[in-house]
C-alpha cells in the first residue's frame, strides 16, 4: 500500500506524461478529513480529460491501487479519481473555471510539483 504522497507523486508523474495542464497539488489533510491531497488538472479537450484520467488509473492500477470512487469518469467534462488519501480531479478549462476548487480550499497549501516529479 502506498502512502499518501506516493499516490500523489504517481498521479502527478501520470498527468505530467500526457501533458496535462496547470497540474496542482493542494495538501488538505489540515482541511478535512476528506483527503490528504487534492490533485487538480485540466485536459484540452473532453478527449485528453479520458486520457489523463485513464492514464492515472493505470499508472495506480500498476502499483496494486484501485479507486475506490471515480465519478464523471468518461462524461467528458471532468472526472474525479479517489484514493481515499489523495483524490484526483481532471477538467476540461471550462468545468475547471466553474468548480473553482483552488478558491474553494483556498486555505489548503500549495505543494511543490517538484516534490513529486523527481
Amino acid at each position: 500500500m502506498l502512502t499518501p504522497e506516493e499516490l500523489t507523486a504517481v498521479a502527478v508523474k501520470a498527468l505530467d506524461s500526457k501533458k496535462g495542464k496547470d497540474i496542482k497539488v493542494l495538501f488538505t489533510r489540515d482541511q478535512t478529513t476528506l483527503a490528504d491531497y487534492f490533485v487538480l488538472c485540466t485536459g484540452t479537450s473532453t478527449t485528453q480529460v479520458r486520457a489523463l484520467a485513464d492514464a492515472v488509473e493505470e499508472a495506480m492500477s500498476l502499483r496494486g491501487e484501485e479507486p475506490h470512487h471515480i465519478e464523471g469518469h468518461r462524461g467528458g467534462e471532468w472526472t474525479l479519481l479517489d484514493y481515499s488519501a489523495v483524490v484526483i480531479h481532471v477538467f476540461t478549462e471550462e468545468a475547471r473555471d466553474f468548480y473553482s476548487l483552488e478558491r474553494l480550499w483556498s486555505d489548503a497549501a500549495p505543494v511543490d510539483l517538484e516534490t513529486f516529479l523527481n
